[in-house]
């Protein structure tokens, strides 16, 4: 998996609707938090809906998050519209084997990159990891979980 200091893979995927994104594109806006996920991992669907908070409490300028999916488009939208997601979610299913997956060198599901504008990863997380959410909340300056929520400290991906 890659790790912070890293230079993350240039790529070209498309989203549910078939529009092509680069990574280039993406990272010319503004850092992004990439997010690659399985629509049948049960890890994934307890930690988008955090993701949708950092998603909607962070400026676009500031951060994009940018979900990677393996899935094909018809469930992925499934998936984003039962976990509520209103952030972009890319496609790894462009070729057999799951080409962008690979080049980040992840083996296990969600994982996550924080990509700086210049390419280089600057946080990652694996699984679900309530510590590692938090730091990248108050990094960001966006609280992800609520006082009154019962939030297990991890779940392995």
């Amino acid at each position: 998996m890659l790790a912070v200091g890293e230079t993350a893979p240039d790529f070209e995927l498309k989203d549910v609707k078939g529009a092509l994104l680069s990574s280039k594109e993406l990272l010319g806006k503004a850092p992004a938090l990439f997010a690659l996920f399985k629509v049948s991992c049960p890890v994934c669907q307890y930690t988008f809906p955090f993701l949708e908070r950092v998603h909607r409490g962070v400026a676009a300028e500031r951060l994009q998050v940018v979900g990677i999916s393996q899935d094909d488009a018809g469930s992925t939208r499934s998936f984003n519209q039962e976990c509520g997601l209103s952030f972009p979610v890319l496609l790894d299913t462009t070729r057999p084997g799951y080409p962008v997956s690979n080049r980040f060198g992840i083996s296990t599901v969600p994982c996550l990159f924080l990509v700086e504008k210049d390419g280089r990863v600057s946080w990652t997380s694996t699984g679900f990891s309530k510590a590692d959410l938090e730091d990248l909340g108050a990094t960001l300056g966006c609280p992800v979980f609520q006082q009154d929520e019962d939030v297990p400290a991890w779940k392995a991906g």
